[in-house]
């Protein structure tokens, strides 16, 4: 099946829905997909560089370079 028929087939039966809810979840899901292109990719981390964030964060503990759960929850109420 091409692209063309799913997306049709798709609108059909989303024109069916008669839960708000359901289409307001649809309507986030639309809103908030990824931006991510089909041709872009993840490269990966090298350990060397894994391995390194993770002393920078142990630095950063150690230091108090962060943020309670507390401060964070407080933050985006």
């Amino acid at each position: 099946m091409d692209l063309q028929t799913r997306k049709i087939e798709f609108v059909q039966e989303f024109l069916k829905i008669q839960s708000e809810e359901l289409i307001s979840q649809l309507e986030n899901l639309l809103k908030n997909k990824s931006t991510v292109d089909d041709n872009d990719f993840i490269n990966p981390m090298s350990i060397k560089k894994f391995n390194a964030r993770i002393d920078q964060s142990e630095d950063d503990f150690k230091n108090g370079r962060y943020k309670t759960t507390s401060q964070l929850l407080e933050k985006y109420k």
